[in-house]
């Protein structure tokens, strides 16, 4: 074994991640504390882990979370400090939102500055999560009350590198409903030669509009570009879908038919708006803002289903007990679903997936939820710019709750519509090599 992998708080994304690398990467080996009273974790794991890690002469690489204070264990165990030291961040403590600024405790973004400095590559899942941190520890040190360090940032820079956090997808084909299952169809081919797709498959993955005439082609990039005022974006795709132009209303055999067939079957369009939230129950996910909106839906005697998913902690807002009761009759699933088919099914049995985020350094559920299909509305804010295009995007809450009375009004538009966001370059297969990289010690030599 030559890869130490060391988890501080073995739970949730951390988990998986470390369970990935074990699994796919030769010479691996971890030691792990359980997910749970995070804040000691992050106090005094270092502590268990100088003596828990036993001594070794092939030890190569030492990767590990920033939740573990690195600078401490290297120091309890010197036999370490020589290693290829990979610290990755899931979050970081310098912006990560505290109801009240008195609230934030200093230490736990004191370690994580203290990590960076000792370690050899430190490796963000987001662009957002890396300029966040590098951005705020200038501000952050002057919480001190004198001897501020200076020019922090640009010691922890030149090691600093992004490397998104690696999903596997499963295959969800057998949850999907039969309109997923033909827009998914839609999107890999043409029928009777219809489109010039083949021979161009992936250009057309990555642009759906590849294959259009450029009549059509260029009304699309107006509309995403250039709205009408008073229109939705989501109108005038609507539009597009109907427009003579478009190759596939000039048959019968057309994809879009086939489609809109399967769209009036059972999945159809008097079937309510199905909502997921899937998301952890705690205050930085803002659930506020969703049950706010929601309740706002139902007093405009808009029809719709909800799904509220994810993990429950110790602190469950009063929000939740008080929306279960108001939105009862909406409610289809309610609570964390412990077994991973149940959760892809209704994921892939929902038509949009709706963040409220006010804490996201990455987004698992969200990419989960597009993966299986969902039309996802998300912040303009944190780092959802990243990974999804502008349509998706709401700036206020006004906007938010205007996108879902459209899509209540007419579920189909969601149903129908091909999701232009590109799963695949956040997937293990992608990004494996990039991880394997990391954990190699070659043409590594500690100074």
């Amino acid at each position: 074994m030559n890869v130490l992998l060391v988890e501080a708080f073995y739970g949730g994304s951390h988990k998986q991640l470390i369970d990935l690398l074990k699994e796919n990467v030769e010479g691996c080996i971890a030691y792990t504390l359980p997910a749970k009273k995070w804040h000691w974790r992050a106090r005094t794991a270092a502590l268990h882990f100088m003596q828990s890690i036993p001594a070794s002469s092939s030890y190569r690489v030492l990767f590990t979370s920033s939740v573990l204070n690195l600078c401490e264990l290297v120091a309890l165990r010197p036999d370490l400090a020589s290693l290829k030291k990979v610290l990755y961040f899931h979050e970081n403590q310098l912006v990560y939102p505290v109801r009240k600024v008195q609230e934030r405790d200093f230490q736990y973004g004191y370690n994580q500055v203290l990590s960076c400095l000792v370690a050899d590559v430190v490796v963000f899942n987001s662009f957002f999560n890396m300029e966040s941190f590098l951005s705020s520890i200038s501000c952050f040190m002057r919480r001190m009350p004198d001897y501020h360090p200076k020019d922090l940032d640009k010691v922890i820079r030149p090691k600093c590198q992004v490397l998104h956090f690696p999903l596997q997808f499963p295959d969800v084909t057998r949850f999907l409903p039969n309109h997923k299952l033909l827009r998914r169809a839609a999107e890999v081919s043409h029928v009777d030669g219809v489109s010039a797709l083949q021979g161009q498959q992936q250009h057309s993955q990555d642009d759906p509009q590849a294959s259009w005439p450029e009549e059509l082609a260029s009304q699309a990039r107006d509309v995403c570009l250039n709205p009408e005022p008073g229109r939705g974006k989501l109108d005038q795709e609507e539009d597009l879908w109907r427009s003579p132009s478009n190759p596939e209303n000039q048959g019968a055999e057309g994809e879009k038919d086939v489609m809109a067939k399967g769209i009036k079957g059972v999945e159809g369009q008097t079937k309510p708006l199905h909502i997921v939230w899937p998301h952890r129950w705690e205050h930085d996910k803002n659930p506020e803002l969703l049950f706010r909106t929601l309740l706002k839906l139902k007093e405009r005697d808009l029809d719709f289903q909800l799904s509220v998913l994810g993990e429950t902690f110790t602190d469950v807002p009063e929000i939740f007990a008080e929306a279960r009761v108001l939105l009862d009759a909406h409610i289809l699933h309610w609570g964390f679903l412990p077994s991973k088919d149940d959760y892809f099914r209704v994921l892939c049995q929902a038509d949009v997936v709706v963040s409220t985020a006010k804490h996201e350094f990455f987004g698992i559920a969200m990419l989960e939820a597009v993966h299986c299909g969902c039309y996802p509305l998300c912040p303009k804010s944190l780092v959802y710019p990243e990974i999804f295009p502008a349509e998706y995007l709401y700036s206020t809450p006004e906007q938010l709750c205007k996108r879902l009375q459209g899509l209540c009004r007419r579920p189909h538009v969601a149903r129908r519509h091909n999701i232009k966001v590109n799963t695949t370059a956040y997937s293990w297969v992608a990004l494996k090599e990039g991880f394997k990289s990391l954990l190699t010690g070659q043409g590594y030599h500690c100074s």
